[in-house]
């Protein structure tokens, strides 16, 4: 139904070796305060430990994350005094920052099934060149209140730094087979599922 990659080239910020590590440095330095497992990194971004500990290894060496023993866990977080850290969270936010700050904003709200995001920013994670995209497009699938979505993409507008346009569909018109111009230009090109609270705890 969609296309969907889990690794992709670094096409979002070519000054980066992978999409892995944008999303990681997205993650952690959008969420400056908070630590997190390796374990847990692993299991967010789907892929084994091995990989998060040579992209961690990396990225302490360079500088750019901390970490902390505690037992036997491994904790990783943003370094936010580095000197580089508030022009580079500036970055990362206009770049790998949807999959770091849709779905935490979309999790408090009801009725929302599943969440994509589409168009040229869905295009360029996905590996087709082109430049930054201006604005963000999101589908929200389900009965969620158009007042919550409204203020959803306000507050990513505010962390994001660019404009963000949430659309909602129900369940039915979503797996419909009925011929829709706007679901077939949609399903010709890639979608970026966003991973809830929900889909995140299976």
């Amino acid at each position: 139904m969609f296309q969907f990659m889990k690794q992709p080239p670094s096409v979002l910020l070519p000054l980066l070796r992978s999409a892995f590590q944008g999303e990681l440095l997205a993650w952690l330095f959008l969420h400056p305060e908070q630590e997190y497992p390796q374990v847990e990194l692993a299991r967010r971004f789907e892929v084994t430990p091995s990989a998060v500990t040579r992209e961690v290894d990396r990225l302490v060496a360079a500088g750019l994350v901390k970490e902390r023993r505690l037992g036997n866990l491994r904790l990783i977080g943003a370094d936010a005094e580095v000197v580089v850290a508030r022009p580079l969270t500036e970055l990362l936010a206009l770049t790998y920052g949807p999959v770091a700050v849709l779905p935490e904003l979309l999790d408090d709200v009801p009725g929302v099934d599943e969440a994509y995001v589409y168009g040229s920013w869905a295009a360029r994670y996905s590996g087709e060149p082109g430049g930054v995209p201006r604005d963000l497009d999101v589908l929200v699938v389900g009965e969620a209140d158009e007042d919550d979505l409204y203020d959803v993409a306000r507050e990513a507008e505010r962390r994001l730094g660019r404009e963000v346009n949430i659309r909602r569909m129900s369940r039915s018109s979503w797996e419909s087979a009925d011929a829709d111009p706007f679901l077939e230009s949609l399903r010709s090109r890639p979608l970026v599922r966003l991973k809830l609270a929900e889909e995140r705890s299976r």
